[in-house]
């Protein structure tokens, strides 16, 4: 019976479909890459995307005067984005193909647990990293280290979120925050995103290395998918497909 839910699931994967890069989201990746995140651009710095590099990735933010409009973004130095380490907190009880197991730093629940019973009517206890896609964004720690709370420019908790990996995009969920277990890490996400985005050979102790990921959140009530989003999902296409409309509404705002 294992045997046949691993390969069940990675067939699964093999049959994932990424979203095309719209133009305009492309067009925003390749005007964010090379350029600089300072003045009031900048919310935060002082984090890194890998425990021994250094601490210059930054927490960004453009604005969209037309509509009132702004977006969240990370950005590291020169022309860096973010890696995607891979996150595996959360609800396991189904361990599908064991990639988790790897992982040496594993919590037994995500940061916005509560959010999730309440978002899904209790139909699950947390996210499955998994199933749901979904993003550890915002640093939170009690050892001096740098901190930023998303919530503090308007996003909201289990908002969603695009991630741009290549030529795929995806959307995900806000799902989870750095903790103080290292240095101030930013690029991050679940296991069910990564594998999405590149492929079965990420597992709980292998990420993607290179910053070339870029990560996109929205302020906002009207980002938060609430109850309408498929929570109870058996696979990572089924809650994708209930979060893509919205996350297209979201993306049409970025210029």
């Amino acid at each position: 019976m294992k045997s046949t839910i691993a390969l069940a699931a990675l067939v699964g994967v093999q049959n994932i479909s990424a979203l095309s890069v719209p133009t305009n989201v492309r067009n925003f990746y390749n005007r964010v890459k090379p350029s600089t995140c300072t003045g009031t651009a900048k919310l935060k710095g002082g984090f890194y995307d890998q425990d021994d590099g250094s601490a210059q990735w930054s927490y960004c933010r453009k604005a969209f005067p037309d509509s009132g409009k702004h977006a969240i973004y990370l950005h590291g130095p020169s022309t860096k984005l973010a890696n995607m380490d891979i996150d595996c907190d959360g609800d396991l009880s189904n361990p599908v193909d064991g990639r988790c197991g790897s992982s040496q730093d594993t919590q037994g629940q995500t940061r916005w647990k509560t959010e999730v019973q309440a978002a899904s009517n209790k139909k699950i206890k947390d996210l499955n990293a998994n199933i749901h896609p979904y993003v550890v964004f915002g640093n939170e720690r009690d050892d001096g280290g740098a901190t930023f709370d998303p919530r503090s420019v308007g996003i909201k908790p289990l908002s969603v979120m695009a991630v741009v990996c290549g030529d795929k995009m995806f959307y995900g969920v806000w799902g989870d925050t750095n903790g103080d277990d290292g240095p101030p890490l930013v690029g991050e996400a679940s296991l069910s995103l990564a594998t999405a985005c590149f492929g079965t050979s990420m597992n709980g102790n292998n990420g993607h290395d290179t910053s070339d990921v870029l990560y996109i959140a929205f302020p906002g009530d009207d980002a938060v998918p609430g109850s309408s989003a498929n929570w109870g999902a058996s696979n990572f296409q089924q809650f994708e497909d209930s979060i893509t409309n919205l996350g297209n509404n979201l993306v049409a705002r970025l210029s």
